[in-house]
């Protein structure tokens, strides 16, 4: 169980990965035999895009390899890292819970609304259920990713830990 909860992004990554590819093969294969296409395929495809780059977003927040300009917190001393952590951690963590907090209101308001997906015909909401919630992971793993980064600030300067 500790697996699932410590690589849950990778694990949603890897399935969305393989069912997008399977698709992607499938549409092929049926284009090449047939003449046809399946046109639903290019909404679910896109759609799994989305989902794939917010949960990988998660992936990198964990491990620290989110797009970052460190020159100025490399120059600092230990103190003025912790400062700037703290800042950039918390403006991040702001940013992220806001993304979750409206992409929930795009939910709500497809819900209430009744809008439909444009090639399958379900409703919209299909979709963008998963976003708010990787927000949220995002979010939890750049929390993980913080207090892993303040605990190697102690250890190098365990006067101010």
């Amino acid at each position: 169980m500790s697996f699932i909860l410590r690589d849950a992004e990778k694990i949603i990554c890897a399935v969305i990965f393989l069912a997008m590819t399977l698709l992607g093969f499938v549409n092929v294969v049926v284009r090449y035999a047939t003449n046809y296409s399946l046109a639903s395929s290019e909404e679910i495809l896109t759609n799994g895009f989305l989902l794939l780059t917010i949960f990988g977003a998660a992936i990198a927040a964990r491990k620290g390899d989110h797009l970052a300009v460190t020159l100025v917190y490399e120059m600092m001393p230990g103190a003025g890292r912790r400062v700037m952590l703290i800042v950039a951690s918390l403006l991040s963590i702001f940013l992220l819970v806001a993304s979750a907090w409206f992409t929930w209101q795009l939910v709500e308001n497809q819900i209430a609304s009744g809008i439909k997906s444009y090639a399958l015909q379900i409703p919209a909401w299909y979709y963008s259920i998963g976003l708010p919630f990787g927000f949220l992971l995002v979010a939890l793993r750049y929390v993980q990713h913080a207090f892993d980064t303040w605990r190697a600030l102690s250890l190098e300067d365990p006067t101010h830990a």
